[in-house]
């Protein structure tokens, strides 16, 4: 499949499964806890209904009328500051990995984050995610000692945030 295959989309009611699917597959791949993550989020069967407020959004990447992936931006949960989003779910099937479609996402959820006005851009990953952490290393996210807000997933040991 060529890049012109290949669409970023917001999500839509229909995505919810196979988004689904996508994020939870790449936990077993990656050896990535199930508790304490997305794998367990409450959301996760429901992306499309938990990305619907005026702060947020989420995005798919389609080909050929099947979703490889997705990413989106949402309010830091139980922040006590309003300016600050997290890049949320951001998980791609291994048929988009390595084709620079991770920078385009991530690229678009930071460009969206913007518009909605955030200042800073937090988000949280697994260490076994080294090529996601690269990524966001090269996009200038910085180290964090610890995890901010209240995201539940208190089994990923990564935390990032940026100015926007």
């Amino acid at each position: 499949m060529g890049i012109n295959n290949f669409i970023i989309r917001e999500i839509q009611p229909d995505d919810n499964a196979p988004i689904e699917s996508v994020i939870r597959a790449c936990f077993h791949e990656f050896n990535i806890p199930l508790v304490g993550t997305a794998y367990a989020d409450e959301e996760t069967p429901n992306m499309f209904e938990s990305y619907q407020n005026i702060n947020e959004a989420y995005f798919v990447i389609e080909a050929d009328g099947v979703v490889l992936g997705g990413g989106g931006v949402k309010a830091l949960k139980d922040h006590d500051s309003n300016d600050i989003c997290e890049i949320q779910k951001m998980y791609f099937s291994p048929k988009v990995r390595g084709k620079g479609f991770g920078k385009l996402l991530f690229n678009k959820c930071m460009q969206k984050a913007k518009e909605l006005g955030y200042k800073k851009c937090y988000l949280e990953s697994a260490p076994q995610l080294k090529a996601a952490i690269h990524i966001y290393e090269s996009f200038g996210f910085m180290h964090l000692n610890g995890a901010l807000g209240n995201t539940g997933h208190f089994s990923c040991g990564v935390w990032m945030i940026k100015d926007l």
